[in-house]
């Protein structure tokens, strides 16, 4: 199942090598405004870290993601997979479409 968000750019990470597998991810993190603003982290991993060298922190997007969850030694983990961004000439304070 795939959702939306759209919000403004606030920050871009550099991509990371993680282990020894050469498993590529980077970050993104966009804000929504509202009453009170949400800074929503999401990863681009594998051949989608190079979808947010064409953005900068300002740019208003619109983002598709997929919620992904799995166990670790007990542990859960939720992770938003982040696989396609748009510019968008929304303001931003738009809500996540469920």
């Amino acid at each position: 199942m795939s959702y939306t968000l759209t919000g403004r750019i606030v920050h871009i990470g550099a991509t990371e090598t993680v282990g020894t597998s050469q498993f590529e991810k980077r970050q993104i993190v966009i804000e929504q405004s509202g009453q009170y603003p949400q800074q929503i982290a999401m990863e681009l991993v594998k051949d989608k870290c190079s979808l947010a060298d064409s953005f900068k922190i300002g740019d208003t997007v619109e983002v598709s993601f997929d919620l992904r969850g799995r166990e670790y030694n007990g542990k859960y983990y939720t992770n938003l997979n982040c696989w396609k961004i748009n510019r968008s000439q929304h303001n931003g304070s738009d809500t996540t479409a469920f």
